[in-house]
């Protein structure tokens, strides 16, 4: 019985000591990856880009821009989901916690979001209301 203890305490001390050197080095929330802007334009009720490339465990920015012509809530729930966001800035305020279920544009303005996919996917985003006038796209995540 002792020496299957002995074996098990080797076991699991080789395992937290090789372990180590698999994690990850550094901060990965650290000089995130500038996204193109996502630009909504209530002018012409469109959106500037229909597909983001993304890769598991890379940090993002992506800052979203609303001209005010029209009012728009940007929805993404599935990435939000699968995906650590460190933060959401709105004019200069800073949101922190789990996934939210959109950011509503009133009028004009900049949401900036900070975010690691952590699962592959294509997960679709869209501005709630005008999904069939075009206002969706992709993020392909791999």
């Amino acid at each position: 019985m002792m020496l299957i203890y002995m074996r098990c305490l080797i076991v699991s001390v080789l395992v937290l000591f090789f372990s180590s050197s698999i994690l990850s080095k550094g901060n990965i929330a650290s000089k995130p990856t500038r996204l193109e802007p996502l630009i909504l334009s209530g002018k012409d009720l469109s959106i500037s880009q229909s597909e983001y490339f993304l890769e598991t465990g890379k940090y993002y920015k992506l800052s979203i821009n609303s001209d005010g012509y029209e009012e728009f809530m940007f929805q993404s729930p599935d990435l939000f989901r699968n995906a650590w966001i460190n933060q959401i800035i709105i004019n200069e305020i800073e949101i922190h916690g789990s996934y939210p279920y959109g950011i509503e544009f009133d009028d004009e303005g900049i949401a900036d979001i900070w975010f690691v996919p952590i699962r592959p996917g294509k997960f679709q985003f869209g501005i709630k209301g005008f999904e069939k006038k075009g206002m969706i796209g992709y993020f392909i995540v791999e």
